[in-house]
């Protein structure tokens, strides 16, 4: 059995701007970064191409790494991203799961839902339901709302 999850959020922003902020190297560097701990280690680099990866490593250290990689398998900006996602934490547990995001326009606020499924547990699919997925949608959110300020 597995489990699987669905988190939302909705942005004042085009779908385009959404799904750039979400799948931009640059951009990610700012929202993903920990605004706690300003010298916590992050690294990313993501290629939004069908094949292309996502690859980001985050923690308090280079010895406490969080990885995480995404493998494209859709990609239909502003609309759509299907990933293949491996984690992985520094005590070794591993996890495979797809991750299919959508991002969807409607009077220039955009619904960005998130359906990730292939959890071994539901305890774990309800860690990234609640406290993964919503930190990282609410720090996109803070990236946006700074973009838009004059």
């Amino acid at each position: 059995m597995s489990y699987q999850l669905t988190a939302e959020r909705v942005f004042d922003a085009s779908a385009e701007a959404v799904f750039d902020a979400f799948t931009s190297t640059d951009a990610q560097r700012e929202w993903m970064r920990d605004a706690d701990d300003p010298d916590a280690v992050l690294e990313t680099e993501c290629d939004p191409r069908v094949g292309g990866r996502w690859v980001a490593a985050w923690g308090p250290s280079r010895d406490e790494l969080y990885r995480e990689t995404n493998v494209f398998e859709v990609v239909d900006r502003p609309h759509r991203l299907v990933m293949a996602t491996t984690s992985s934490t520094p005590d070794g547990l591993t996890l495979d799961t797809r991750t299919e995001v959508t991002f969807e326009e409607r009077d220039g606020a955009t619904r960005m839902t998130v359906v990730q499924s292939g959890f071994p547990t539901a305890e774990l699919r309800d860690y990234f339901q609640s406290t993964a997925w919503p930190g990282a949608l609410e720090a996109l959110h803070a990236y946006l709302t700074k973009e838009k300020a004059p």
